[in-house]
């Protein structure tokens, strides 16, 4: 699919180099933005993705950032701007999953979680904004897991996303005056690597689904692609759960 919603658009995605991340730079891309995402590990994967935005006559460039190193993710904004030109998009993708019952859930693995999940988006959020005039939109990844905690053992992961959501609403206050949204994709099951459709949790997921299936990355990446487009510039501060009814 592609179209000129967002041409003469530059957009972040952190995490941008699998999963749901790569799907969301890949239909930016195709919306007719240039995209830069950031990676930990897997430069190889990261490289595949920026290759294959360019073959689309794109822009893209791959920023080597950890989201645990605040200075690295404010750092990773201000390089994506500089290698685009600018910056009217910014996607908070990057997260990582540590579960266990709270008893068990050391405070490491809780803090870990909050600063990759939290922390990370307030940090490039806030550099982003600095950047951003009017017509820019922030969005941010959370859970359908940051509403309704549905299994033992989510204690950082549900707390790091329910964050999430409150800081979005927030930035949506903030930066109203100034023309830029921030709003949330909360996804449920969505088949990725980190949580593939035919794993061993997975038909425990789909029995909670009204449409039970997973969700596909591109699913969640065209929901995104709306909110970052001028369709949505009267949308803010609002969360779109998409997880085949797991909620309801």
């Amino acid at each position: 699919m592609t179209s000129t919603n967002l041409q003469g658009k530059a957009a972040l995605v952190t995490g941008g180099s699998r999963g749901i991340g790569a799907a969301i730079a890949r239909r930016l891309a195709a919306e007719g933005a240039d995209v830069a995402i950031t990676y930990v590990n897997g430069a190889d994967k990261a490289e595949a993705v920026v290759k294959e935005i360019k073959a689309s006559g794109r822009r893209a460039v791959a920023i080597k950032a950890d989201n645990r190193d605040a200075e690295a993710v404010e750092r990773s904004v201000k390089e994506a701007a500089g290698a685009l030109g600018r910056l009217d998009i910014l996607v908070n993708s990057a997260g990582i999953w540590r579960a266990a019952p709270v008893g068990e859930l050391s405070l490491a693995d809780f803090d870990e979680t909050i600063e990759v999940n939290l922390r990370a988006p307030f940090v490039a959020s806030k550099a982003a904004a600095a950047l951003m005039g009017e017509g820019g939109s922030i969005i941010s990844i959370s859970s359908n897991l940051a509403d309704r905690v549905s299994d033992p053992g989510l204690a950082a992961y549900s707390a790091s996303k329910a964050g999430l959501v409150g800081l979005t609403k927030a930035l949506a206050r903030d930066l109203g005056s100034r023309g830029i949204t921030a709003n949330i994709v909360n996804p449920g099951s969505t088949n990725t690597d980190m949580n593939p459709a035919n794993g061993p949790h997975a038909e425990h997921q789909r029995q909670k689904m009204a449409t039970p299936r997973f969700g596909d990355a591109s699913e969640i990446a065209s929901l995104v692609a709306w909110l970052a487009g001028p369709e949505s510039r009267f949308v803010t501060g609002s969360a779109f759960t998409i997880d085949g009814g797991a909620n309801i």
